[in-house]
């Protein structure tokens, strides 16, 4: 146990509040049983061969937030529910995954220390699932240097504006864009777009504005001190903002979308406005909370697909998170999904390499990855050579419907007026990606 003192910082995707502690969670792989050996023998993970992988270990490692407030170590423990899937079916060609995953709570000294506690001590060959508020910006360029290419969980603009980053989110600009596209759609006559008052927040509503502004849409920016006290004040704000016929926007966690979306119940603001949110939403935990009154009434950006579609990915899903991923709190939802993309992504590229696995055979295959088929993105995933990332950049639109969250609007481009979303689209389709 290490503490320290954190510094307030927030990106809209994470509603973030200083607290104190920083906990080092380091995760086995060799923490199965029987019961999940015998199990597995009827799951495809990895080599499917249902045989208990014991060769020496490939150390992989990972930098999550974790503390009041914001907790994305779901990511994480389902990256882990599947890397022990993996290694109870053969798992790399006999060798196990050890998974190394270190809990911060945005201190950037603290953050700096953990990226090279991970290379240098621990020596992981890669870095997957990282789903870190800051860790993008402290370290891209200690990564860049040390050869690293990570397949994570982007938040900070660096871990799209690099070329050391693949992610299978968009974050919180980008899937503010897809939220902001799906109200526009409805026709809204003005939209609010609210969030934490905490830096960062310009950055993260910059293509919701220019959405707006092609087509026409007076955008209204509100931010709130987090921990959200009071949801009514909040709620009945953007609800007058926004107008008749308008649209409200929100980017939060579950937690605190709730508060806020309860509290609009209560007054019977639910049909005043339209509402939307962004990817984080897009999780059972919140449709079954807010309840059949909330049908079709909330429209959320969906990055991954929906936990219970019935594609082999998302099946495979379901049953890795059943028999492997007990400590995932928040259940069926993006933030396991993104996990689980992400150690399988993973899992093939390691699986492709030739010769003794090295940091620098690691992060050869990693950035290798091109054309990865998952029926839990919307179209394939790729790593590829280039100084922008953001190789998902097609998403659902979703909304609540009897404690379920269900599709509304099918795959659908995010908007190229968004500058970074027009140069990737460009890199695409030089590349063949």
């Amino acid at each position: 146990m290490r503490k320290h003192f954190g510094w307030w910082v927030r990106i809209p995707v994470a509603l973030l509040v200083v607290a104190v502690g920083l906990t080092i969670v380091a995760t086995g792989f060799g923490k199965t049983n029987t019961k999940h050996a015998v199990a597995a023998a009827a799951l495809t993970c990895g080599l499917g061969t249902g045989q208990k992988a014991t060769g020496t270990p490939i150390t992989l490692g990972a930098i999550v937030t974790k503390q009041p407030g914001t907790d994305f170590t779901d990511i994480t423990k389902m990256a882990q529910a599947y890397f022990n899937c993996v290694n109870d079916n053969g798992g790399i060609h006999g060798h196990t995954i050890a998974y190394t995953v270190l809990t911060e709570q945005t201190d950037p000294a603290t953050v700096a220390a953990d990226a090279k506690q991970l290379i240098q001590t621990d020596h992981v060959l890669g870095i997957v699932g990282n789903t870190s508020i800051i860790d993008c910006a402290v370290n891209m360029p200690y990564y860049k240097q040390q050869g690293f290419f990570l397949i994570d969980s982007g938040i900070a603009q660096q871990c799209y504006a690099s070329s050391n980053s693949a992610t299978v989110n968009m974050g919180p600009r980008y899937s503010s864009d897809g939220a902001a596209q799906a109200l526009i759609g409805m026709h809204v006559k003005k939209l609010v777009f609210d969030q934490s008052n905490v830096p960062g927040t310009g950055y993260n509503v910059g293509g919701v504005a220019l959405i707006a502004k092609q087509a026409h849409v007076p955008l209204i920016e509100l931010t709130e001190n987090v921990p959200i006290a009071n949801g009514a004040s909040v709620a009945t704000k953007e609800v007058q903002d926004a107008g008749s016929g308008g649209g409200v926007e929100l980017n939060f966690t579950p937690p605190e979308a709730l508060v806020i979306l309860q509290a609009a119940q209560t007054l019977g603001l639910e049909n005043k406005v339209k509402w939307a949110c962004t990817t984080p939403c897009n999780t059972d935990f919140l449709a079954s909370a807010l309840g059949s009154a909330w049908n079709g009434k909330l429209f959320v950006n969906a990055e991954l697909n929906l936990p219970a579609e019935n594609g082999p990915d998302a099946v495979l899903y379901r049953k890795v998170l059943s028999l492997y991923g007990s400590s995932v709190t928040g259940g069926l939802g993006s933030f396991s999904q993104m996990g689980f993309t992400e150690a399988q992504i993973a899992v093939k590229a390691l699986l492709g390499i030739k010769g003794a696995y090295t940091v620098k055979s690691v992060n050869a295959a990693f950035e290798a990855v091109k054309n990865f088929k998952t029926d839990i993105l919307c179209k394939p995933w790729y790593y590829g050579k280039a100084v922008v990332h953001l190789p998902n950049n097609t998403d659902r639109t979703v909304t609540p419907q009897n404690g379920h969250m269900v599709q509304s609007q099918g795959c659908f481009a995010i908007s190229p007026v968004d500058p970074e979303v027009a140069q990737v689209r460009k890199i695409e389709k030089a590349q063949g990606l």
